[in-house]
């Protein structure tokens, strides 16, 4: 599978090449992971009224999220229980009262029970409660509807806010940023052609910063010697002393959030939510990221950047503070695209090596080929 043990104590070997081209293991991931664990679909906030859908692509499956009309956000499969079309085949909408079938108008409530069907009152037999829509667990948290399509979901607490708590070190210090109540000030999407697994190594290491992200070294020095705010537990890299603000130039971002305090202040953190989500928080925005594996060497992207409403509703200019973390995007998206196709090489058959800064990305291949196994 990798190099071996005959390294010297200062590497550690990679996951080998294959595990970022076989479309076999893909699959196997696309089961094993994305289909078992808690998985960030869409931003709360913008299924906001009642009918308001929208559908998700989570591991094989289409996910339906909607409105109901007792205010509830509900996930279902989106998938007609007759012959088994697919309900909704648009992006996002929005609907009055039921979901339409567009092959046999079977027609459900926005509850998922199916309310409608030709001949259906000549079935009475038929329990429009077990013909309805098969659910998906859903939790919100951080503003965001995670959905899990496993029948036993892991336990949220442990595993998605744990993931929180285990790089922050405090269960409650994400909270501070309130980010259930920020708003979108933009979004950017990103088709990414390289393995999921290579972006997250990328986002879970800054051996690579002081190379190709300029822009990022002057606004946190300390990344320049190659370790990642991720490699200590309750780390925040600092500012530079002349740095204004989380901003392209350093200049002056916006006011710091409300409940943050002085210690959280001129501080980035960054936290990896296995399988697909990274979180940056800064003092005045945070930084949302999902990832939608398409193909073993094809990634979706999609990226939030987090406002407080007075930024977004008075229209104030956030291009600086987006500028900074799109280079940044793109700088790794970049570099991951330079690693695919080298992951078939001969050369990468047995994988490559972690240096000392690299280490906890260890971790993330043990987790990731535990739940293959």
């Amino acid at each position: 599978m990798t190099l071996g043990t005959n390294l010297p104590p200062s590497l550690l070997a990679t996951l080998s090449g294959h595990y970022y081209t076989d479309p076999a293991i893909f699959e196997l991931e696309q089961s094993r992971i994305f289909e078992t664990h808690w998985f960030a679909a869409a931003r709360a906030g913008e299924i906001d009224t009642p009918g308001k859908f929208k559908t998700v692509q989570v591991g094989r499956e289409s996910v339906l999220l909607v409105r109901g009309r007792d205010g509830v956000l509900r996930a279902f499969l989106n998938v007609c229980r007759h012959r088994g079309a697919k309900l909704c085949v648009e992006e996002s909408g929005e609907t009055k009262r039921s979901l339409q079938c567009p092959y046999h108008a079977w027609t459900y409530g926005l509850d998922g029970k199916l309310v409608a069907a030709p001949n259906l009152t000549k079935m009475p037999d038929i329990d429009r409660v077990e013909y309805g829509l098969v659910g998906v667990h859903l939790r919100e948290w951080l503003g965001y509807a995670w959905v899990c399509l496993a029948d036993d979901p892991p336990s949220f607490e442990d595993t998605v806010v744990g993931a929180a708590t285990a790089r922050l070190g405090d269960a409650e210090l994400i909270d501070r940023w309130e980010v259930d109540s920020l708003e979108v000030g933009r979004r950017i999407v990103y088709d990414v052609k390289a393995n999921w697994k290579l972006i997250v190594e990328n986002f879970m290491e800054c051996y690579h910063c002081a190379t190709i992200h300029p822009e990022l070294t002057e606004v946190l020095p300390e990344f320049a010697d190659g370790y990642a705010a991720q490699y200590y537990v309750g780390h925040g890299a600092e500012f530079a002393s002349e740095v204004q603000g989380f901003t392209v130039d350093g200049s002056e971002g916006f006011g710091k959030l409300e409940h943050l305090s002085e210690e959280q202040d001129r501080r980035y953190y960054a936290v990896t939510v296995n399988p697909q989500v990274f979180i940056n928080l800064v003092p005045d925005h945070v930084i949302f990221h999902r990832m939608y594996p398409v193909a073993a060497d094809r990634t979706i992207v999609e990226c939030d950047w987090l406002y407080s409403k007075e930024v977004v509703a008075t229209g104030k200019d956030v291009s600086r503070s987006v500028e900074l973390f799109h280079r940044v995007n793109q700088q790794d998206f970049d570099a991951c695209e330079r690693c695919q196709p080298a992951m078939s090489s001969r050369v990468y058959r047995r994988g490559g090596v972690l240096v000392p800064s690299e280490h906890h990305i260890a971790a993330f291949h043990s987790w990731v080929t535990d739940k293959l196994a």
